[in-house]
């Protein structure tokens, strides 16, 4: 596993929305596959609206720093949130395998930048395991599983859980209490 890669516990650290709260596990189905340095990762194919190649987006002042910018997309303004920044990896690097995920969220448009995108694969339950409670610092709240096929590991993420947070600013958060 490539250390330089690794999500730090900083980046991870337990936001209010999900601090406390146990991850529901994957259900089956098709997953997108891409990757962050050396993890691989998957998200539910039915939230993906396309993929492109990665273009660098206008910065936006005071954004997070996970937050390139935004892109003109056929005439809607989409935020850039790059997820290697995000989950804390050290290394970043653009390349000609650099690719964004443009996904729809919470009625919103995000496009997730990240090192290249593998295939999309047929999960069933039978690949799909919780993933483990390594630290209670941490927070794994978006994540819902790991599946297992053949030599691949990859860790299913709940995308809307991990962008739709509220300190990421990306969409309106309703209130809970009245």
């Amino acid at each position: 596993m490539d250390a330089l890669n690794t999500p730090t516990p900083a980046a991870l650290s337990p936001s209010p929305a999900t601090r406390g709260r146990a991850p529901t596990l994957a259900s089956a189905g098709e997953f997108l596959s891409f990757r962050l340095g050396a993890e691989e990762y998957g998200i539910d194919i039915l939230s993906v609206q396309e993929i492109r190649s990665y273009e660098e987006p206008t910065r936006i002042a005071n954004a997070p720093d996970c937050i390139k910018g935004v892109v003109n997309l056929r005439g809607v303004i989409v935020p850039v949130v790059d997820m290697r920044i995000k989950l804390g990896c050290a290394k970043v690097e653009y390349n000609a395998l650099t690719v964004v995920i443009v996904l729809s969220v919470h009625d919103r448009v995000v496009g997730l930048v990240v090192d290249s995108v593998s295939d999309v694969i047929r999960l069933t339950r039978e690949h799909i395991k919780a993933a483990p409670q390594i630290n209670t610092t941490l927070d794994a709240g978006f994540i819902t599983g790991i599946a297992s096929v053949g030599e691949r590991m990859l860790i299913l993420a709940d995308i809307e859980a991990l962008i739709g947070s509220a300190e990421m600013g990306l969409v309106t958060q309703t209130a809970s209490v009245q």
